[in-house]
């Protein structure tokens, strides 16, 4: 990457993106859709205070019963805020900037690419068109979609770092990619499925078109690592699936079929409000894709097209151009309803949820084909030009589409106002389905009062304690022989030590919730709960373990070679 003293556009696209994400500067906090940011940050910070990394288990969530939240939601933003806390900052504030970040990396990574692609001021169209894209705002000020905000931020660096690999065969864009990868695998799970054969068609693009099929296997090499760096997170999401009842996020409101846009919504309405995706044109949410961006797309297109037909020469501009505007108007199309058959032809797509996703995409190659105006123009050979159209294309996207960078109240709020009372509560029970461990029947219909308690038996429950993957407690049972009901879930690998002997755990025939049991003798006994890893889950850790080692000790093993 170029420095910033030697590449001001750098600095100016940084601004760009702190101008956009304004009002996470201002004091107090927003409404979103997805108001559990603080909630998950609070619940990786536990993890780090208890030293359970990767972080896998929460005892906040869930009810105060539990939840297996980090073992299947991408913790890489929440792995950044957490060195925003460490800085000193309150949950709050952390989350604002977590957020503020997603934008501004996105466009400095939109400005890397493109930079390549269409030169220093095309780079920095295209990460102005990137930055103030309306969705982009969608997912932060609106759907407080954290993830995918975050996700946004390495499509560029992945396209980047492979056309390099193709041309220049270097080692360290092996890293890069195996890197961006890793950034996508541990941001967003659907955003990879999305974005996978994107990445596969502009590879290929440049195979054909540099004759560089010996560039295969270090491709090959790279994604291997990339899994092999986010294998203690992608390992467990695919093969202990089966342990939650992830099915509750694909039937009712969450199928894709009542989410699909209309033209008008994704065209031509300017239509923005704060409310949720329905059925229809009921929608409370805006799915524009913005007028700056889809109508340059097709100008853009069309002089290309012009200058093909007159010079007859098959270039990589002609080849970039063709490709983004190819696939924008493809994922335009995914969000709208006419394009249900490939839906039912493909039903895994089905994990995506809602089709108008795909205007990540849109608004990610329409904003590459922003800055290939000043590609075109370059041939003319007159900067005061190309200065004058870049400033133009800049303030014009800014201008129409500031009004939508905004939330739509905020208030004052701190820390503790939000990590109690009625608030906290509402935090604890929140996308309880989502992960829900199997052997819970039903969600619980109240919070968790006491670490364990005694059933059907007389018994005595005291000096408990709890934390993130472990609690503990001393029980007196004054009869033969009693039930100790542990209110956290059942789910592998919880472990119960009864005077430092571990004993079998069950799940009451009239239990509802899923929460563990153990039958104990009479008397007074220590006991102890801790959550460890299943081989699965030793494996991934294994796996990236050697995987970090190997990235972090290549420059010794480059030189020896």
């Amino acid at each position: 990457m170029v420095k910033l003293v030697r590449d001001p556009l750098l600095i100016l696209v940084v601004l760009l993106g702190l101008w956009a994400g304004w009002w996470l500067l201002k004091p107090g906090y927003f409404n979103m859709h997805d108001d559990l940011q603080m909630m998950r940050q609070l619940a990786m910070e536990g993890c780090f205070k208890d030293l359970q990394f990767p972080c896998r288990w929460t005892q906040y969530m869930g009810y105060g019963f539990g939840f297996p939240l980090f073992n299947y939601y991408p913790p890489l933003p929440y792995l950044v805020g957490e060195v925003i806390r460490l800085a000193g900052f309150s949950f709050v504030t952390t989350v604002k900037i977590t957020f503020l970040l997603s934008v501004v990396i996105s466009g400095v990574a939109m400005y890397i690419f493109v930079r390549e692609l269409w030169g220093r001021l095309g780079g920095l169209v295209s990460a102005a068109f990137y930055i103030w894209a309306p969705y982009h705002s969608l997912d932060v000020f609106v759907r407080g979609a954290m993830n995918e905000a975050w996700a946004l931020s390495w499509f560029p660096l992945i396209l980047w770092s492979s056309y390099k690999l193709v041309k220049e065969h270097r080692f360290k864009y092996i890293v890069i990619l195996a890197l961006s990868w890793f950034a996508l695998f541990t941001s967003h799970n659907l955003m990879v499925m999305i974005f996978a054969p994107v990445f596969a068609g502009w590879v290929l693009l440049w195979l054909v078109r540099e004759k560089a099929w010996f560039v295969i296997p270090r491709l090959v090499v790279s994604g291997i690592w990339s899994f092999g760096l986010a294998a203690f997170f992608t390992l467990p999401v695919f093969l202990e699936k089966g342990l939650v009842k992830v099915e509750s996020m694909f039937v009712g409101y969450y199928e894709y079929v009542a989410h699909f846009a209309s033209i008008r919504q994704l065209l031509f309405s300017r239509f923005w409000g704060y409310g949720a995706s329905a059925w229809t044109e009921a929608d409370g949410m805006s799915f524009y894709v913005g007028h700056t961006h889809w109508v340059l797309a097709i100008v853009i297109f069309l002089l290309v097209l012009l200058r093909y037909l007159k010079r007859r020469k098959l270039d990589n501009l002609l080849l970039i151009t063709c490709y983004f505007f190819a696939l924008g108007w493809f994922a335009t199309f995914m969000a709208h309803s006419r394009s249900t058959p490939i839906w039912l032809a493909f039903p895994f797509l089905k994990f995506v949820q809602f089709p108008w996703r795909f205007i990540t995409l849109s608004i990610f190659s329409f904003s590459i084909l922003a800055g290939g105006l000043i590609m075109l123009l370059q041939s003319l050979k007159r900067s005061t030009l190309l200065g004058f159209v870049t400033v133009v294309l800049v303030v014009t996207v800014i201008v129409a589409n500031r009004e939508f960078f905004r939330p739509e109240k905020m208030g004052p709020l701190t820390d503790k106002e939000k990590f109690s009372a009625a608030a906290w509560e509402l935090q604890q029970t929140a996308g309880i389905y989502d992960y829900l461990p199997r052997g819970a029947k039903t969600a619980p219909k109240e919070s968790q009062k006491t670490v364990a308690d005694v059933i059907y038996s007389e018994g005595q429950i005291t000096d408990s304690s709890q934390g993130t993957s472990w609690a503990k407690f001393n029980v007196n049972i004054g009869s033969d022989e009693a039930k100790v009901r542990i209110n956290i879930f059942q789910f592998p690998n919880w472990k119960v030590f009864v005077d430092k002997k571990e004993v079998e755990t069950y799940i009451d025939e009239k239990e509802e919730w899923g929460r563990m049991y153990i039958t104990i003798p009479q008397g007074e006994h220590e006991i102890a709960v801790h959550l460890y890893n299943t081989p699965v889950r030793t494996l991934g850790n294994t796996i990236s373990l050697v995987s970090w080692l190997a990235l972090l000790t290549a420059p010794v093993w480059r030189k020896k070679r």
